[in-house]
């Protein structure tokens, strides 16, 4: 069998001497082996942490697997973590969130809020009044929330949980349809909405698109709307009215006790998308997950009181639910928040984010780091962003290229970086670097470790453990707290999805591998990978050699069918700004590929495109690509942030083909 090289590098590092925390690889290892061996113990010492209104019974009720119980019998509030104990401290007028708008003036925000923690007490408070008196929202109600990212989603977020309901958020760019269908599953009473939002620069009618999903949402009854845009909507009477309406009556100093909930309970079900079926609603617990968000606030932001945080991530997405509403606020941070796009107006509005507010802890994406590197390095340098001490990024897998892009010009080569690797069903980070624990060497591209507790193996198709530098596939051993309970009325389908290939342990669906020195490599989806004559190679793995070129910025490699190989890969490209699509150019790709991980992988083509289509979670819809590579329908686009890019693949495709020239 030929042997394959990397595209990476399991031995490039850079060293954390001089770093907080630095530790030898050794010290964690031995560490986390101790976490996992004692993982009921371990965690419950982390959930002792939170403010319990009732001590738990058991710590871990696994008397029906896969539905596992973290902390049976224990009681607590969400809301009452994330606000009242701070307001009952010296965080009491500490800013909370720092909210911009997206329209701009002479590069400057128009519109910013600033809430301190008291304010957001006070608010979700009175929201949660006017959700109980009005609309008799109660504990084990649902209430359906499609808003944009403006600073009521976190506080009706609160406020349901505050009253022991659950909530189902819907991301502001999904369609019609794929509300109906999320509320009908979710049996929601209410949908909360706005007029509008901002986005690149257009004003997007969310209460139009809210109109015609009720048309099929048999289960809501009211729909309450938030003024965000002034855009004139239609108002149903008896079912429709302005929050502003509702919230009439409902004194400044509202008060409504928090509900004492079981940590069992639902706290929110989200739904996630896949090729096949209806989305999967994940039924996430209260104490559980909040004890996952405490620890990996703690281990992989090291976040303190004096930091500025900032998670680019949409509420819409587990990311925004973890990591910008219940874990920053649970630790008492002050975070930014934004509306739009990060690069609108211009391509330095995320870097003159990080200036303007002195952003110290950094959240973001692979994708976001490729679209910057397009942009080109001058955008970066117009703006210090010298406040930034610490980086992760979330999504998939980050390319060593944009790893060390961000690196080099805001982590001034000496700040932590890492990947971090979770996904929707896990709740909250499960693989990264844990500076505010440790800090081990980082190597560029690699998720680090699996976090203290977290027991993770890849394994082969029978289950077996692989043996360092084989890939494979990426399991969980051991239940953890943020786990799911369920998928929501479909406990069926939550056991063949994720318990039944591997009996026993969780498939997460990615394929990965671990380095020799315990290092693991996510390296993208199982379903993506592509079978060339037998070996199985990894798109991250093709797609980061790709960007090591001068000229690319970003790209999609699928594999489509060949009579002899099975399969053979081909590329996307998206070039860096001052270089041009030519025949050498491919020429150099194809033989960097060759080089770099193997001729087994070498490409069949090259195609060059603007745009790629991308989810507006950032990631790339790869499935979309090889449709269009496939010449086959695209499928289900309802999560493509712009459908122009399906457009661009296929005049790539078609010029490089011979098409266009041939009509």
């Amino acid at each position: 069998m030929t042997e394959l090289n990397w595209s990476i590098s399991f031995d490039e590092r850079i060293s954390p001497e001089g770093m907080p925390n630095a530790a030898k690889v050794d010290d964690y290892a031995n560490f986390h082996k101790k976490s996992i061996k004692e993982y009921k113990e371990f965690w419950a010492g982390l959930a002792t942490e939170l403010d319990w209104f009732k001590p738990w019974d058991k710590v871990l009720d696994d008397s029906n697997p896969p539905f596992y119980k973290w902390f049976a019998g224990g009681e607590l509030n969400a809301s009452y973590l994330c606000l009242d104990r701070h307001v009952k401290s010296a965080r009491k007028n500490k800013v909370a969130i720092i909210w911009e708008g997206e329209p701009m003036e002479d590069g400057k925000p128009k519109e910013v809020r600033k809430l301190t923690y008291y304010d957001m007490y006070r608010e979700v408070n009175r929201v949660a009044h006017m959700l109980k008196e009005k609309y008799n929202i109660k504990q084990g109600d649902v209430i359906g929330i499609y808003l944009p990212m403006i600073p009521e989603l976190p506080i009706f977020m609160l406020a349901a949980s505050r009253l022991g309901a659950a909530f189902c958020v819907v991301f502001s760019g999904f369609s019609s349809d794929a509300i109906a269908e999320r509320m009908n599953d979710a049996e929601a009473k209410i949908i909360v909405t706005a007029d509008g939002s901002w986005r690149a620069g257009k004003m997007l009618d969310l209460k139009s698109i809210v109109d015609q999903a009720m048309q099929k949402a048999k289960t809501v009854k009211n729909v309450v709307v938030v003024t965000r845009t002034r855009n004139k909507v239609n108002m149903v009477e008896g079912r429709d009215e302005y929050f502003e309406d509702a919230m009439k009556g409902v004194h400044t100093n509202a008060y409504v006790e928090p509900e004492r909930v079981k940590s069992e309970s639902p706290l929110y079900i989200l739904y996630t998308s896949g090729t096949t079926g209806k989305p999967k609603g994940q039924v996430h617990d209260v104490g559980g997950y909040m004890t996952l968000l405490h620890a990996t606030m703690k281990w992989v932001f090291d976040i303190k009181d004096s930091d500025v945080y900032w998670c680019m991530a949409d509420i819409g997405w587990v990311t925004g639910h973890s990591y910008i509403v219940f874990g920053p606020l649970m630790e008492g941070a002050t975070e930014v928040m934004y509306e739009g796009s990060p690069v609108f107006p211009e391509q330095n509005r995320w870097a003159s984010i990080i200036e303007r507010y002195g952003v110290s802890v950094f959240y973001t994406s692979p994708t976001a780091i490729r679209g910057w590197i397009k942009g080109g390095e001058q955008w970066v340098k117009m703006h210090d962003t010298s406040s930034v001490r610490l980086m992760n990024s979330v999504g998939e897998p980050i390319n060593p290229e944009a790893f060390k892009w961000l690196f080099r010009l805001v982590g001034r080569e000496k700040v932590p970086f890492g990947s971090t690797w979770w996904m929707t069903e896990t709740g909250g980070i499960m693989i990264s670097h844990v500076p505010g624990l440790m800090m081990l060497p980082m190597k560029p591209g690699t998720n680090g470790f699996p976090i203290p507790g977290i027991d993770a193996e890849v394994v082969d198709e029978k289950g077996n453990p692989q043996k360092a530098g084989e890939r494979g596939f990426l399991v969980l051993k051991k239940p953890w707290p943020g786990m799911p309970l369920t998928i929501f009325k479909d406990p069926n389908r939550f056991v063949d999805v994720y318990f039944s290939k591997f009996p026993g342990q969780f498939y997460a669906g990615d394929y990965a591998v671990r380095d020799p020195d315990g290092y693991f490599w996510v390296l993208g989806r199982a379903d993506e990978i592509i079978k060339v004559a037998g070996h199985r190679l990894g798109t991250y793995e093709l797609e980061s050699a790709l960007i090591q070129h001068k000229a690319v910025a970003e790209s999609a490699v699928v594999g489509v069918p060949d009579e002899i190989k099975g399969e053979v890969p081909v590329a996307f490209v998206i070039l860096r700004q001052g270089f041009i699509p030519s025949e050498q150019l491919k020429g150099e790709l194809k033989e960097l590929i060759r080089q770099q991980v193997g001729p087994i992988a070498s490409l069949k083509d090259v195609f060059f495109a603007s745009k790629l289509p991308k989810t507006r979670s950032a990631k790339i819809m790869r499935r979309v690509v090889k449709a269009v590579a496939m010449g086959m329908p695209p499928g289900d686009t309802t999560t493509l942030d712009d459908e122009a890019s399906i457009d661009e693949i296929k005049n790539a495709y078609a010029q490089l083909s011979g098409e266009v020239g041939k009509k």
